[in-house]
C-alpha cells in the first residue's frame, strides 16, 4: 500500500490511542490497517488469529494459491494489490456457474462450488454469513482444506456461532469475533496480509516479521 502524509497521521493517532498491546508486529500491521479502514476502534479486542494464520497464510500467498471470496466488494478491494505481487487467481462466489437452490443463498452456493473446486484456497468471507457457515461444514466433513480463512461477516443470527466453529476447525484463519464485520474489513485483512507476505516473499525472501 502506497502510503501518503495524511495515511501516516492518521495510522500515528492510531498508535497513540492503542498504546500498549500484545499483538506481534504482525498481528499488530493487520490490527490497524482495519481499524484505519473503519475509524472503530472496538476491532482491537475482536480480531482473532489463530496459530500460524499470518505465517501459512502468507507461504500460501507466495505459492500463488487461489483466492476465493464471498462478494465482488472484496474481490475489487484486493484485486489491485494482488496483480502488483504475487498475482493470485481470485474468484468471486457470486460469479460462480451454480445450479439454483432455495436451501442456500447465492453467495453460499456458489462458495460452496468453489470450494470443492479449489478445496486448499484462501477463503476471504466479508459480507456472507451463509457462505462462512457452508464454508465451515466443508471443513467440518473433512471435504476440504484451506489454507487459510478470513471471516468478518457481520450479522445478528447465527453469525457468532459459525465464527466459533470456524475457531474450533483447527484451519489457519483470522475472524472478527461478535456481531461487527464487514466486507470493508475482510479486505483491509486481506490486503494487510499481501503486504506482510510481499515484504517476507516478495523482496528478501525471508520469514514472517
Amino acid at each position: 500500500m502506497e502510503w501518503h502524509v495524511t495515511d501516516a497521521q492518521s495510522l500515528g493517532i492510531i498508535d497513540r490511542e492503542i498504546g500498549d498491546h500484545l499483538f506481534s508486529p504482525a498481528e499488530y500491521e493487520i490490527v490497524r490497517r482495519v481499524i484505519y479502514a473503519t475509524a472503530d476502534f472496538e476491532y482491537k479486542s475482536l480480531i482473532r488469529f489463530s496459530d500460524q494464520a499470518l505465517q501459512r497464510g502468507a507461504a500460501a500467498l507466495a505459492a500463488r494459491t487461489t483466492i476465493i471470496v464471498d462478494v465482488p466488494m472484496v474481490q475489487v478491494g484486493i484485486a489491485p494489490l494482488i496483480q502488483k505481487t504475487f498475482a493470485n487467481p481470485v474468484y468471486c462466489s457470486m460469479e460462480a456457474i451454480t445450479r439454483p437452490q432455495r436451501e442456500k443463498s447465492r453467495a453460499a452456493w456458489g462458495i460452496e462450488t468453489l470450494a470443492k473446486r479449489y478445496p486448499e484456497g484462501i477463503f476471504v468471507i466479508g459480507e456472507s454469513q451463509t457462505a462462512l457457515t457452508a464454508i465451515v461444514e466443508l471443513i467440518e466433513a473433512e471435504e476440504i482444506r484451506p489454507a487459510l480463512v478470513i471471516g468478518s461477516p457481520a450479522g445478528f443470527v447465527g453469525v457468532d456461532a459459525a465464527k466459533a466453529r470456524l475457531n474450533d476447525s483447527m484451519i489457519p484463519h483470522i475472524r472478527v469475533d461478535g456481531r461487527k464485520g464487514s466486507a470493508v474489513v475482510a479486505v483491509a485483512i486481506a490486503n494487510g496480509m499481501v503486504d506482510l507476505a510481499w515484504q517476507a516473499y516478495g523482496h528478501e525472501g525471508r520469514g514472517m516479521p
